[in-house]
């Protein structure tokens, strides 16, 4: 199992590790990392590993079982097993991420409607909404989520048992990811503070610190996906 230092702290750009693993698929498995693997709707870490002697470039980390699997670019050698690696995130892709996706949890305070899907890369992230019907004033919507983000709201996590999640429904606003079970725990990410946060939900995902470090977003086209689904598109302004 590895151990997710990316979990531990979201700024985390670098840390030693020791190679326990290759894949059948290429793909280098170390003890410890800080590389956030694809889940959730948000893109995987990329980055480096270096080793003495060598140095591997990470193309994306992927989930594997219990495992992060760091996956190579095309023509790199792999560090064998046993070897000490320093291990390196891009941490300009990943802060936009962790921006976004903060952003796309608040976006989700002011659209308060069933959420069908998501996806974060560093370009921009977008929901999917059980929506039937367009905004009829986006600017109003976007006004809204940049007075959330100017407020500086501090985000933390908490945790609550499984019991507690399924005496509380509607703390889940994703209607296509479930919450992870199974270790008897739930992560919730809290924006705001008090009995009545601004936001509230569970989530394994990366986030800032404060809202404040989002910065200025754009909402941008709102597409029909269906006649029940409309998807939200957002980027940061810088």
């Amino acid at each position: 199992m590895t151990r997710l230092l990316f979990r531990e702290d979201a700024y985390l750009q670098t840390a030693p590790g020791v190679v326990t693993g290759h894949t059948d698929r290429g793909g280098v498995i170390v003890d410890a990392t800080p590389f956030y693997p694809t889940s959730g709707g948000q893109a995987g870490d990329c980055g480096t590993l270096s080793w003495d002697g060598g140095r591997m470039t990470v193309a994306t980390s992927v989930k594997s079982g219990s495992d992060v699997v760091l996956v190579p670019g095309e023509g790199q050698s792999l560090p064998p097993v046993g070897t000490e690696v320093e291990q390196v995130i891009d941490w300009a892709a990943r802060h936009r991420m962790i921006r976004l996706h903060t952003a796309l949890h608040l976006l989700s305070v002011v659209i308060p409607l069933p959420v069908t899907g998501g996806q974060i890369t560093p370009a921009k992230g977008r929901l999917d909404f059980a929506m039937p019907e367009a905004p009829a004033d986006k600017q109003a919507l976007e006004d809204a989520l940049n007075a959330l983000i100017a407020a500086d709201h501090p985000v933390s996590e908490t945790f609550i048992t499984e019991a507690e999640l399924d005496a509380n429904p509607g703390l889940v606003k994703t209607m296509s990811v479930r919450p992870p079970r199974g270790t008897g725990q739930i992560r919730l990410m809290r924006i705001g503070t008090g009995d009545a946060p601004v936001d509230l939900q569970p989530c394994g995902g990366t986030h800032v610190r404060s809202t404040g470090e989002i910065g200025p977003v754009l909402l941008g086209k709102i597409e029909s996906k269906g006649k029940q689904n409309r998807r939200v598109n957002l980027t940061l302004a810088s």
